[in-house]
């Protein structure tokens, strides 16, 4: 048997409802991305600021420390010892050019250490962070690589954490805030494409 339809009244009332709630949080969106603006705006004319002050000073101006990584892997699964193969699964690192976003600290640096050769790492600019997202960013949902077509889909993942938007999220990512884990989690590794030309050389890492 069909479910017994609601009547017409009920549903256009419904479809207000919904309609005045995607309309607040869109307001509430707009209004936070002009005030992360404003957050990242004063955050460069502060250090710029305290750069100025220690060069005529004659002192060295300590760069504050990154908290933010983006790690791609460079290497395929050829001759890969079992550790460091554990390793860049765990850091969702499966397959070649592949990059994830990850926290910096000590246990993260460890595994970095342990696969230093099969990938490369630095530390992400904002423009960095929303060219990623936004050109490669797709959502991880049910286990499946789904593109991010509107903000709705992620605030139905992350919406109980405050994230209701692409600023949002990468208010989150950049500033590496309380929500991180679930932030990152919930894209799916960026799938990059090889260098122009490609590498020049690969037997040494970035850092070193």
């Amino acid at each position: 048997r069909r479910p017994p339809e609601e009547a017409p009244e009920e549903k256009q009332k419904a479809v207000a409802a919904a309609k005045k709630d995607a309309a607040e949080q869109r307001e509430a969106l707009k209004k936070r991305t002009q005030e992360y603006e404003k957050e990242y705006a004063d955050h460069e004319k502060k250090l710029i600021d305290l750069r100025r002050e220690a060069k005529l000073g004659g002192n060295f101006f300590v760069e504050p420390e990154a908290k933010l990584l983006f790690v791609i892997r460079i290497k395929g699964i050829i001759k890969m010892a079992p550790k460091p193969r554990k390793v860049l699964q765990l850091l969702r690192l499966r397959q070649l050019h592949n990059g994830v976003f990850l926290k910096v600290n000590k246990p993260i640096l460890q595994m970095l250490k342990l696969v230093q050769p099969y990938v490369t790492y630095g530390y992400p600019s904002l423009k960095t962070v929303k060219e990623l997202v936004y050109k490669r960013g797709f959502a991880k949902v049910n286990k499946q690589r789904i593109p991010i077509s509107d903000n709705e889909l992620i605030a139905a993942k992350l919406g109980e954490k405050g994230i209701h938007g692409m600023e949002d999220l990468i208010h989150e990512i950049y500033t590496v805030g309380p929500h991180f884990k679930q932030a990152s989690n919930f894209l799916w590794p960026f799938k990059l494409s090889a260098p122009r030309g490609g590498f020049k050389c690969k037997r040494h890492g970035y850092c070193e």
